[in-house]
């Protein structure tokens, strides 16, 4: 069974500074996203957000990002996906955090992440104000 270890994982990904659309407000990743892998098909994949620019009211938007994995008999895959996160007001950063599962037949495979790029930052600077 061949395993990639999770420090060579971090090394193929791809991302880190990716930024929002021209008409968006800038918004950047603080390093490449991070993949763990809980089980033999479970992830968690995590992204750190550069939000300086949303202080002092904070911001909200999405990440959306593409994954190409591996089983080992050899099948590959490459699944868009996304991921809302929130800058409170007067942070300067933030982590989203998404759970995957890739895998053909419900758990029975290993399953190697090999990349993981972001494709587009949004970002909206109207953040709700919790409920008091």
């Amino acid at each position: 069974m061949k395993m990639i270890p999770l420090c060579l994982i971090a090394l193929v990904t791809t991302g880190a500074g990716a930024a929002a659309a021209p008409s968006e407000r800038s918004i950047s990743l603080t390093d490449p996203p991070l993949v763990m892998r809980l089980n033999k098909d479970e992830f968690r994949i995590a992204f750190g957000i550069n939000g300086e620019r949303c202080a002092p009211n904070g911001c909200k938007g999405l990440i959306r990002y593409r994954v190409e994995w591996k089983t080992v008999d050899g099948t590959t895959r490459s699944e868009t996906k996304q991921v809302n996160y929130t800058v409170s007001p007067q942070a300067s950063r933030t982590i989203a955090v998404d759970r995957q599962y890739f895998d053909t037949a419900e758990g029975e495979h290993t399953t190697d992440v090999v990349k993981v790029s972001v494709d587009r930052i949004t970002c909206d600077d109207k953040v709700d104000s919790p409920a008091r």
